[in-house]
């Protein structure tokens, strides 16, 4: 009996990104690891480098799935590490606020780049037809128009 097209798929999809996180993460993990950073603080650097404006530490626990209590932790030590400055809201003083620094942002866009980086690798060795075809067999994954 033969695997289903979503089997195969997926399959081929897990294989990719697997080669990809290989590639990139140790040079990406070395720079965490640098740091002193956990894996939940780097997440919460990461999580505040896509926003543009500081975000209420109760919101950030709960998109990164914390409590309240264990993100102003971590938040307190990043803080310390200068990847993240701690306000209050002007609009209610008992809630703080929290964004990435210039220190922090660097971080999450070398992280980023790493990633890039290695998907780059691995697609030098198509030619032209098999990139397009990519794209096209990507599209109906993607929420936004590939740049081709």
């Amino acid at each position: 009996m033969t695997d289903s097209p979503h089997a195969c798929a997926f399959a081929a999809v897990r294989d990719f990104l697997g080669q990809v996180f290989t590639t990139a993460e140790g040079e990406s993990l070395e720079t965490v690891a640098g740091l002193k950073l956990s894996f939940t603080q780097a997440r919460l650097v990461f999580t505040l480098a896509h926003h543009d404006d500081p975000v209420a530490i109760g919101d950030l626990a709960d998109s990164v799935g914390l409590s309240a209590a264990s993100a102003g932790r971590n938040v307190e030590q990043l803080v310390r590490k200068k990847l993240l400055v701690r306000t209050e809201n002007p609009e209610d003083r008992r809630v703080k606020l929290v964004a990435v620094t210039d220190r922090g942002r660097s971080l999450a866009q070398s992280h980023l780049k790493s990633k890039e980086d290695a998907v780059r690798t691995l697609l030098d060795d198509l030619d032209p037809a098999q990139c397009l075809a990519l794209v096209e067999a990507l599209k109906p994954l993607s929420k936004e128009e590939p740049h081709v």
